[in-house]
């Protein structure tokens, strides 16, 4: 006669099965991303389109470069953002996703610059309802040629609640010049497994421009560099570009390398914008000893560029967080001739777009 199991023994047995599927699927669900991780090359061509009839570069020129972190297209000012004390992940809706993505698109016709610096644009994005934002911005930009490089590929994000989910996203540059060659240049990433594989590969868009009737060219840098990280992946990714745009300025070229720093520059006066709470999100300092003499270091304060997205956007609180993260580096072989933070309120997006016009020195 055998003897029955123990009822205690049959649950125990049954919650050592779900506590080993559980476990089962954890290992698959990474394994998975650990096999799809998006792994870029050092150095890679990207996809680049030109017009007809477009502008020509030549010595003597005057040149608008305009850079936007447009919060792909999800960050308007009624947004909050988790990894900045807020609480929501994705775009409050495909309603408003649209609707920011149709004013930008009206603003930089708007603006109307030769070249344009976009940052966090996303092409097939779960916080953005897969809205192709790189192509319906191409479309709508019908005088600009451009090239788009990628840094936040991730089959899919498992948190917080709701998920982020599928992420195809990067940055983008627009140009009413002709383009040369694009590249995409990979920077540090200063996560290790397994973070690093919900994390962005933040990396240089660099763009080329022939200069007539001279052997240089105009180089055109689009970044977006490290945002929650400890500060050795900022200063790891900056001693990177640093290193770059020096060894083009060595070859006689002239350089422009604009963005979202998450960083503000060293020489910059932010006493109008101090530190509300050390609660909030915190910008880094780009150290400008840390370049040559070669480098001209543009922001404008008199606007801030950035908004904390710990909370939605009242202009009214005066306690409310900004930055000046957003802005230029500049080879001394061009002339600044003007720069401008433009004053959007942070009605589409949580920074505000800035522009530099620089002239082409012989």
């Amino acid at each position: 006669m055998t003897k029955s199991t123990s009822p205690i023994l049959k649950v125990l047995k049954g919650l050592l099965l779900i506590i080993l599927v559980v476990i089962l699927a954890i290992v698959i669900f990474f394994g998975i991303l650990t096999i799809t991780e998006f792994k870029p090359e050092e150095i890679e061509s990207v996809e680049l389109y030109n017009r007809d009839n477009m502008k020509t570069l030549a010595i003597g020129d005057s040149v608008d470069i305009l850079t936007w972190n447009i919060g792909y297209c999800g960050l308007s000012k009624t947004a909050d953002f988790f990894m900045d004390g807020g609480s929501s992940v994705r775009s409050q809706s495909e309603e408003s996703v649209n609707n920011n993505l149709t004013t930008i698109g009206d603003e930089l016709l708007d603006l109307d610059p030769d070249m344009i610096y976009l940052q966090e644009i996303d092409r097939d994005c779960t916080r953005t309802y897969g809205i192709n934002e790189v192509d319906t911005l191409g479309q709508r930009l019908e005088r600009f040629g451009g090239t788009f490089a990628p840094n936040f590929e991730v089959l899919y994000i498992p948190y917080p609640i709701p998920p982020m989910g599928h992420m195809d996203a990067g940055i983008q540059t627009f140009s009413k010049y002709e383009l040369d060659d694009a590249t995409r240049i990979q920077l540090p990433c200063p996560f290790s497994w397994p973070y690093r594989l919900g994390n962005l590969k933040r990396c240089l868009l660099v763009s080329r421009v022939n200069i007539e009737n001279s052997t240089k060219q105009f180089v055109f840098v689009n970044l977006h560099l490290e945002a929650y990280d400890d500060g050795e992946g900022k200063a790891a990714q900056t001693a990177q570009l640093a290193e770059f745009i020096q060894e083009e300025y060595d070859k006689g070229n002239y350089v422009v390398a604009g963005g979202d720093f998450n960083q503000t520059f060293s020489s910059v006066d932010t006493s109008a914008y101090p530190l509300q709470s050390e609660d909030l999100w915190m910008c880094g300092t780009l150290n400008e000893d840390d370049f040559s003499d070669n480098w001209q270091f543009a922001m404008d304060n008199s606007t801030p560029t950035c908004r904390s997205l710990d909370r939605a956007y009242d202009e009214t609180d005066d306690s409310f967080q900004f930055y000046m993260i957003d802005g230029f580096i500049v080879s001394d072989n061009l002339t600044i001739n003007s720069i401008e933070t433009i004053d959007k309120g942070f009605e589409n997006t949580d920074h505000n777009p800035v522009e530099i016009n620089v002239t082409i020195n012989e």
